[in-house]
């Protein structure tokens, strides 16, 4: 029997649970989590614990747009040295953020500082030793409240 690729539709209906440990897995999360909605009281850095994570509301991308479907995600950064935001104001739980991209900024060895953007030029900057990015799904999936799927008109 011929091995094959997974695809998406392989794990329909199950929780996604990955790890990103270079640029290219990024990408794949960042994809995942395009359009994500939060409050931005859902932010936490455990400084103690040097780890920065995010509870999402997020579309669910890998089911193409068949349905409009979220499900809640925690996206957890670990080996975290700082954290700095732009246009962002964490703890405050009636501005809610719709997070677009994703990116790792290489630094010295394997350092560097996870990016992320959100809509109307917020910016959350996280320095870490190194690339450690999990998202794992904590939800079961449930009807986007908008009943739409998000639009990303050309540029």
């Amino acid at each position: 029997m011929a091995e094959r690729d997974a695809r998406f539709h392989d794990a329909d209906g199950g929780p996604l649970r990955l790890w990103a440990t270079d640029a290219e897995d990024l990408r794949v999360v960042s994809a995942l989590v395009q359009d994500a909605v939060l409050p931005a009281s859902e932010m936490r850095w455990q400084k103690g614990a040097r780890r920065f994570a995010i509870l999402l509301n997020r579309f669910r991308w890998e089911h193409g747009t068949r349905r409009a479907e979220r499900v809640q995600t925690v996206l957890t950064a670990g080996d975290v040295l700082s954290v700095r935001g732009q246009g962002v104001l964490p703890g405050d739980a009636d501005t809610v953020l719709s997070l677009l991209s994703i990116e790792w900024v290489p630094g010295d060895d394997a350092e560097g500082t996870l990016r992320l953007t959100f809509a109307g030029d917020g910016l959350v900057e996280v320095a870490c030793e190194c690339l450690d990015v999990t998202l794992r799904d904590v939800t079961r999936p449930y009807a986007a409240p908008s009943g739409k799927v998000p639009g990303h008109p050309d540029s």
